[in-house]
């Protein structure tokens, strides 16, 4: 009977799904506390380096705290096992971490989360090209029904179907001034450009990462604890070089910092450790589900924060096509085609037949008993 090419491809387990909730709501969350509690002024690489301090501890706590022991946990460990499975992934985590607080400080949540979106399929495709995780037909399509459902809730697909239209095209007037401020240069430079590089790299350091903790068998908080060990360490070395080095130098590490600036590197660490939990018993492209539910949030949370926004029917209907999209990915997994081998314990045809017609003297080929015979 064929099965589903890997178990993260199949149904959600009872692990997954709570971890996929934590993710969606502090992905949700993220934009908002963030905005509201980073100065804009404030040197990035000090956010970056403190999230991953705090990661760090986090990891080292769960695993001492956990019923395993750091002996089994860490058994076959070594240095260079850390270099090579860690170091290339905290690498891009890095650059990502980079791009998204820059992002983050320069567009609202709900652009932020849609955009942040096409990571769902850098993730698919980064998936088959370093694990051969294939997706099958009803999933492919689920994902585009996602990035489908993200389009909805920003109003880039409008619902009354007017997107099929030319008119709708060529209607949109570039003399707005709020469009033309949306789109300013520093919007797309500073906002744009970030977060779809942000994007790509989260699904090649995802794709990445689920090797080491699926088909490596690595325990999730371990990895973390690597992955921000090695993301320190990098930090470090370009402090000595970069810009950020010579402002932290000229105006000290905590420029700019107060008590608040910590509630939103609490909560990224926090979901830095849940995306390890997420890719291990989901996978990365389910990931990228957990992620767009943190859509929905973000816009129940700024309808709650403030009067002028309300829940729009477009999150709505986003959020169900969201929850439809998973359920068929959950349920369609891809099935490898059965294949006949070698050693397989039906008979092929041509062996009946020579079994069949063997003469009883015991000779294996039909022809050489008729030569026998032809001789006499």
């Amino acid at each position: 009977m064929a099965k589903p090419a890997d178990g993260s491809s199949g149904g959600l387990s009872y692990r997954a799904i709570v971890a996929m909730s934590l993710l969606a709501i502090q992905f949700g969350i993220q934009p908002i506390v963030t905005r509201q509690f980073t100065s804009r002024a404030i040197i990035r690489s000090t956010v970056v380096f403190m999230q991953e301090a705090v990661k760090l501890v986090i990891g080292v706590a769960g695993i001492s705290l956990g019923k395993a022991r750091w002996g089994d946990v860490a058994e076959g460990w070594t240095p260079m096992s850390w270099l090579r499975l860690a170091l290339l992934p905290a690498t891009i985590y890095l650059v990502q971490n980079m791009c998204s607080l820059l992002a983050y400080q320069n567009l609202d949540a709900i652009t932020y989360n849609v955009l942040n979106q096409t990571k769902t399929l850098s993730a698919a495709l980064c998936c088959y090209l370093i694990m051969r995780k294939k997706q099958s037909s009803l999933q492919m399509f689920s994902l585009f029904l996602l990035l489908a459902a993200a389009l909805v809730m920003e109003g880039i697909l409008p619902m009354d179907g007017r997107v099929f239209l030319p008119s709708y095209w060529t209607s949109i007037k570039s003399d707005d001034a709020d469009r033309d401020a949306t789109l300013s240069a520093r919007h797309f430079s500073h906002g744009v450009l970030p977060i779809m590089a942000a994007s790509f790299l989260s699904g090649l350091a995802g794709a990445i990462t689920q090797k080491s903790l699926q088909a490596g068998n690595r325990n999730a908080l371990l990895f973390t604890v690597e992955l921000c060990a090695a993301s320190l360490l990098l930090l470090l070395a370009s402090f000595a070089t970069s810009d950020d080095g010579r402002q932290i130098r000229e105006r000290g590490f905590f420029s700019e910092w107060n008590a608040l600036t910590f509630i939103p590197i609490l909560t990224n660490s926090a979901g830095g450790i849940l995306v390890g939990l997420v890719i291990k018993y989901a996978g990365t492209v389910r990931k990228g589900f957990a992620l767009i539910f943190g859509i929905l949030i973000s816009g129940v949370v700024q309808s709650l924060l403030d009067e002028e926004k309300t829940l729009s029917r477009e999150e709505v209907a986003g959020g169900v096509l969201a929850a439809v999209s998973l359920w068929m990915h959950a349920t369609n997994p891809y099935v490898q085609r059965p294949t006949k081998t070698i050693g397989s314990s039906e008979p092929s045809a041509a062996a009946t037949t020579t079994t069949t017609k063997a003469p009883s003297n015991g000779t294996s080929k039909v022809g050489r008993g008729r030569k026998s015979r032809k001789e006499d």
